[in-house]
């Protein structure tokens, strides 16, 4: 029987330790802080601004919402980032993305300081990552899809597995975790010929491709772990991911559901960045 693998549990473990970490530093007066950049009013941002704003609560971290014009300049964005990069009140800053297209996405990944860069914006942390260097921030997204298959004690350690997508947000930072987590890891794409054949064969198959209900049980086997990192529109108002959940859900071992699966996890992680930089900013732990 196939097994739903939920996000709900990891958040729940990754929440407690969390907790604890932000009482820590409390008994020193230190209060985790997160600046959060919006520029504008796009639906998507302010929906995931309440869901930061709500898990902030819930875990006793200090958020201040910095909302600027659609029309901001360069100049006054560069000047955001300098003041927030010397607040020493401030330990983890993130903007929404994307931005207006008359801002470079490039200057802007380069303002922010990286040892506040909770978002793993700075291409200083990409580089750490592709470098097996956990001394930074890794990106949210596949970061949750590693600790989801750690929680549910699932053996990465000589695992095939197969990552759909090489994009630089999720497939190949994912990539990069995996093989820090000694799995064999083969990274599909668009030009990758007959990607069911090499999918069926992996042990874990992680949808990355971005394209709605795209992989169905033609790319599994009955022992397949299948997780679903996409998010698409499924043409009829609702949220599905890369994977046709209904059609493969009786065939293979395990499975993440779109909504409730690995996206639950991130916004955890994300904050768990801001007290990890709390502690290494404030000589509390290394990062």
């Amino acid at each position: 029987m196939s097994v739903k693998l939920t996000g709900k549990p990891v958040v729940e473990s990754l929440r407690e330790n969390i907790k604890s970490r932000v009482a820590t530093l409390g008994e020193k007066n230190i209060t985790p802080t997160l600046l959060l950049i919006r520029v504008g009013e796009r639906e998507d941002d302010l929906s995931y601004e309440r869901g930061i704003l709500k898990n902030c609560d819930l875990l006793g971290i200090k958020i201040n919402v910095m909302q600027l014009p659609v029309e901001i300049t360069m100049e006054e964005i560069r000047k955001v980032f300098e003041e927030a990069n010397k607040d020493s009140n401030i330990h983890g800053i993130m903007i929404f993305r994307p931005l207006p297209n008359h801002l470079d996405p490039e200057e802007i990944q380069n303002l922010i300081n990286p040892a506040k860069d909770i978002d793993c914006m700075s291409p200083i942390n990409l580089e750490k990552v592709f470098e097996g260097n956990s001394d930074g921030f890794a990106p949210c997204t596949p970061k949750a899809v590693v600790e989801l298959l750690k929680h549910y004690e699932i053996p990465l350690q000589g695992a095939n597995v197969v990552v759909a997508g090489r994009s630089l947000v999720v497939g190949k930072p994912l990539g990069m975790l995996l093989l820090d987590e000694n799995a064999t890891v083969t990274i599909c794409h668009s030009r990758t010929k007959d990607m069911p054949s090499v999918t069926a064969k992996a042990d874990i198959v992680v949808a990355a491709i971005g394209k709605a209900k795209f992989m169905n049980k033609d790319f599994f086997s009955e022992d397949s772990i299948v997780v679903d990192v996409g998010i698409n529109d499924d043409g009829n108002g609702s949220i599905c991911g890369d994977v046709d959940f209904d059609n493969v859900f009786d065939k293979v071992k395990a499975i993440t559901p779109a909504i409730g699966g690995v996206g639950l996890i991130t916004t955890t992680l994300l904050l768990g960045h801001v007290v990890q930089a709390c502690e290494y900013l404030n000589n509390s732990k290394t990062v």
